[in-house]
């Protein structure tokens, strides 16, 4: 990989004991492979361990959540009366301020402080209460960019949602290059345009919602006022996970640009591939292949620049498990 490419890398911020680095209470890590043997050669990692940036130490003593699932208290397991709630919460917010040109992060699982979901909080009997909380630095984190992706380590081992997130992290990145190079009303438009048949996948009823959104600007509205509400409501309809349903009902639009070039073989074989993906024979990148292979005999403009065709590098294979 040149110096070039590398430079145009994505950053993801992570939970710095996923890239190995040995910051956890007892002197461990919770080293990634996905992160650092699959990922890393695609992302710049800004490895982040809110317990330590409050000052804690390591080895240190363990935190757990405390109280009300919906707002618990971190504090110490063995000192209940050391509450580190608000510099845990106070490293969020400032988190959230300083990492700007970030286009994702992937929290620790089950973590007090990095947990996204489930992570247990304990009531005062001294038993964990039935529903789980989210860990007290990601949810001031998470509070303050709502639109970024986020992910936990764990949720990532699902090839669906490693897929989602992933779509979702370029998603950031090209719309990060876009505010880069100037946000003007035909720059919007072709970006909701390249993004049509992603959308179609995660959220149809979304695509419509916003192309009526675009289709409504006038010469009188500011890109700059109406770009970030497009923006928030496209990463929220990228978070629905494509279904096979969705998918083959892409596909199957995406063929129909090949139906007078192609042969009544070809379409059939197509179509055959297709429905045997909707099926669970065979995954998602067997018809897309065939449709791409295609496309490069019959090349048509619109259907080229479609980001659904390729919204992540081919070499990560996400698509050959969905």
């Amino acid at each position: 990989m040149d110096a070039s490419h590398a430079a145009r890398k994505p950053r993801i911020a992570v939970s710095a004991c996923l890239t190995g680095a040995e910051v956890r209470y007892n002197g461990g890590h919770k080293a990634s492979r996905l992160c650092n043997e699959v990922l890393g050669e695609y992302f710049d990692f800004i490895p982040v361990c809110p317990e330590m940036a409050i000052g804690l130490g390591v080895p240190r003593a363990p935190i757990r959540l405390t109280g009300d699932p919906a707002a618990p208290q971190a504090v110490a397991s063995h000192d209940p009366a050391l509450d580190l709630s608000g510099p845990l919460r106070a490293y969020g917010q400032q988190m959230a301020t300083d990492l700007t040109d970030i286009c994702g992060y992937i929290f620790m699982q089950k973590s007090p402080s990095c947990g996204l979901e489930r992570v247990k909080v304990y009531k005062a009997n001294g038993y964990p209460a039935h529903e789980g909380g989210r860990g007290l630095y990601a949810a001031a984190f998470c509070q303050q960019r709502p639109d970024l992706p986020v992910e936990e380590d764990g949720r990532l081992c699902d090839p669906v949602l490693r897929e989602n997130f992933i779509t979702r992290v370029y998603a950031f990145a090209a719309w990060q290059q876009l505010l880069a190079e100037g946000l003007s009303r035909g720059a919007l438009i072709a970006f909701h345009a390249r993004y049509k048949y992603q959308l179609m996948a995660n959220n149809p009823h979304q695509y419509k919602t916003l192309g009526k959104l675009l289709g409504s600007m006038t010469r009188d509205d500011d890109p700059q006022e109406l770009g970030p509400r497009y923006f928030s409501q496209l990463m929220q309809a990228l978070r629905r996970c494509a279904s096979r349903g969705n998918h083959s009902n892409v596909l199957l639009h995406l063929s129909g640009y090949l139906r007078k070039v192609l042969s009544e073989d070809d379409k059939l074989e197509i179509r055959q591939l297709i429905h045997q993906y909707h099926d669970g024979i065979v995954p998602l990148v067997v018809p897309l292949t065939l449709l791409k292979h295609h496309l490069r005999g019959h090349p048509d403009p619109y259907v080229l620049q479609q980001v659904y065709l390729q919204p992540h590098p081919e070499n990560l294979s996400l698509r050959n498990a969905i």
